[in-house]
């Protein structure tokens, strides 16, 4: 299942791609955009407009709270996902990330990151490289309480 998110769940889709699901995120673009693109690429709509929730050209997921984790759970339960790839899209542009050798990033990454870390993650798209720092604990166990609810 893939997904397409409204201007006003940025942190959901971020989030969602950790998750390992396909995101768009496309900024602010008008609702017509939005369910165009849902019909091209079948992509399920997750918005916080009841309106554009209410379509019956592409389906829509009318997400109600505020609170990211809230959202998460709700969204992973109403449309029965499941995590089977998680850590494997860049956060930022949604492309699939590939391993890279530690020796490929040496300059690329800060000097003590290259030291004390083992495995590293590239992003084709943007460029971004990814490693299992201070902030890997918090996501894996954020995916860890999803997986089991």
């Amino acid at each position: 299942m893939r997904f397409i998110c409204d201007h006003m769940l940025g942190a959901l889709a971020r989030w969602m791609r950790l998750l390992g699901f396909d995101v768009l995120y496309p900024g602010p673009i008008s609702d017509r955009e939005i369910i165009g693109i849902a019909v091209e690429e079948d992509r399920v709509i997750l918005t916080r407009d009841k309106e554009l929730s209410s379509t019956d050209k592409a389906q829509a997921l009318y997400v109600e709270s505020d609170d990211l984790e809230e959202q998460l759970l709700a969204t992973m339960s109403e449309l029965e996902l499941k995590v089977t790839d998680p850590m494997s899209r860049c956060s930022l542009c949604n492309a699939q990330i590939e391993k890279v050798d530690k020796t490929s990033v040496e300059g690329e990454v800060p000097e003590g990151v290259f030291d004390r870390q083992e495995e590293f993650w590239y992003c084709p798209t943007c460029n971004k490289y990814y490693w299992q720092g201070s902030h890997w604990d918090r996501i894996t166990k954020t995916i860890e309480k999803l997986v089991g609810s």
